[in-house]
């Protein structure tokens, strides 16, 4: 198998100056200023010289307390336009009479709870920089960060580094002391004693498919997703005691097809049954448009103790997972991405069970800690994990009536190799006594073969490894 042309991230550095990624980055930045005018500030600026040109034409037969009144009046509805026609798009998916029903007093209650909503994510910042692909990344103090609005973790300070698995070392053989995301193009960090976070606003709310599951997976996702509308391509172990799991991953960009869907690769470390006591920690990269707003790639994080009911949810959307790094933005756009056939880039992760305390840290990239799940947020990964999974997941809306045509990994199936498909490789377990070992008693899982498919194998280069993926829907997946 010819390796020559891949490259870890840690290799980043070298290419940041590129025609290749200087290109892309234009592109994006392009794509990101043209869909925020047409989105966001189109409609806004239309609605309001439209508001001011009435309140004008109205002078000469109104009086001046009753004109103030007006253009206020105006002002507002204007500032909650967007809330106001998403509620009535919405509703009429719903209600075939909603145009006639439509109550101003529903919209006004839905954009109070997403502003109450708001403020409880968005911590104050001191400072904010602004990426590329138009995200606001806030620096906030590290004890003020969501994790610590739970219950359990109120007054609690993150730990020091935990002790790494024994038999651990760089994939590269060298401490990173940059990473690869798309926010830090600019050069600027949060500073010392502050941790990034990518900043939610209303517009992602209001494409949420409700408030109160903002932010997270469907319900009843299981492994065995028949029925679901998630479809797996993945590896798993399971039949022993496991304390953590280590990858590269390979990072593309697949075309997602719905703003409903996603398209994910990522470690899942799980606990329980696939009933409501499934307690899972999940990492790696996503493309959500529903989420994020866009199809980039990005980093992410999952956590639930009830099979994704209640408790959870992506990244620090919700209190629970504590950071403790200042350079990595959980949720942001990880930069470069693999090219067909050209340039491969993947990202290191480890999540491990620290012997000590007993919490879940995660490791992105070469060396980089993100952060911990404290061990009593969970009920069976508080003592060990009863299987690791690897791999790819789609979801399938069927919203056009047939199999969607969301790619997962690169878009092609495993067959096609290196540099086509996508890949894990490096793949290791961490036992009971904190050493990482080789995966033994694979299993081999992929719910629509003629969809997305796998194929694993072995070698002293990769160790472990597998390419996955595929087009979704084509003519042996109608």
């Amino acid at each position: 198998m010819d390796m020559k042309g891949y490259y870890s991230v840690s290799w980043t550095k070298k290419y940041m100056k590129d025609s290749f990624f200087s290109a892309q980055t234009t592109k994006r930045q392009h794509q990101c200023k043209q869909e925020n005018h047409v989105v966001v500030s189109e409609p806004t600026t239309t609605s309001l010289n439209h508001s001011l040109n009435l309140a004008a034409s109205s002078q000469n037969t109104l009086p001046p307390m009753l004109l103030h009144l007006f253009v206020t009046l105006l002002l507002f509805l204007t500032s909650i336009s967007p809330i106001l026609s998403h509620t009535i798009v919405s509703d009429s998916h719903s209600h075939p009479n909603a145009n006639q029903t439509f109550r101003p007093s529903v919209a006004l209650h839905k954009l109070k709870r997403i502003r109450t909503h708001l403020k409880k994510i968005n911590k104050p910042a001191i400072k904010t920089i602004k990426s590329p692909d138009g995200d606001l990344i806030d620096c906030i103090i590290t004890h003020h960060q969501p994790a610590f609005d739970h219950p359990q973790l109120q007054g609690q300070k993150p730990l020091d580094p935990p002790e790494r698995p024994k038999g651990y070392h760089n994939n590269n053989g060298e401490n990173v002391t940059h990473n690869f995301q798309l926010w830090t193009d600019s050069g600027e960090i949060c500073p010392e004693g502050t941790i990034p976070i990518r900043r939610t606003t209303e517009q992602d709310f209001l494409r949420a498919s409700s408030i109160r599951r903002f932010g997270r997976k469907p319900r009843g996702v299981r492994r065995d997703s028949t029925g679901t509308g998630h479809e797996h391509a993945v590896v798993f172990v399971n039949g022993e005691q496991y304390y953590g799991a280590k990858a590269s991953i390979n990072v593309w960009t697949p075309r997602v097809t719905d703003q409903y869907e996603f398209s994910l690769s990522q470690i899942w470390v799980i606990a329980g049954s696939f009933g409501n006591d499934l307690n899972t920690i999940e990492a790696g990269w996503q493309v959500s448009p529903e989420l994020y707003g866009d199809n980039y790639p990005r980093f992410f994080t999952y956590w639930t103790t009830d099979a994704y009911q209640a408790t959870g949810c992506y990244n620090l959307l919700c209190s629970g997972f504590i950071q403790t790094n200042n350079r990595i933005a959980i949720g942001a756009a990880i930069s470069p991405r693999s090219t067909y056939n050209e340039r491969q880039f993947d990202i290191g992760l480890m999540v491990w069970k620290d012997p000590k305390h007993g919490h879940w840290w995660l490791e992105f990239g070469s060396g980089l800690l993100v952060g911990y799940w404290p061990a009593n947020l969970f009920s069976h990964l508080r003592s060990h994990a009863s299987m690791v999974q690897f791999g790819g997941e789609i979801v399938n809306s069927r919203s056009r009536g047939y199999h969607t045509g969301t790619q997962m990994g690169s878009g092609h199936f495993s067959g096609e190799g290196f540099r086509k498909a996508a890949y894990f490789r490096n793949l290791q377990v961490v036992d009971w006594d904190n050493n990482l070992l080789p995966l033994s008693n694979i299993h081999q899982l992929a719910d629509h073969s003629n969809c997305y498919d796998i194929k694993e194998g072995r070698n002293n280069v990769w160790g472990t490894y597998f390419y996955y993926g595929g087009p979704g829907r084509n003519v042996r997946c109608p």
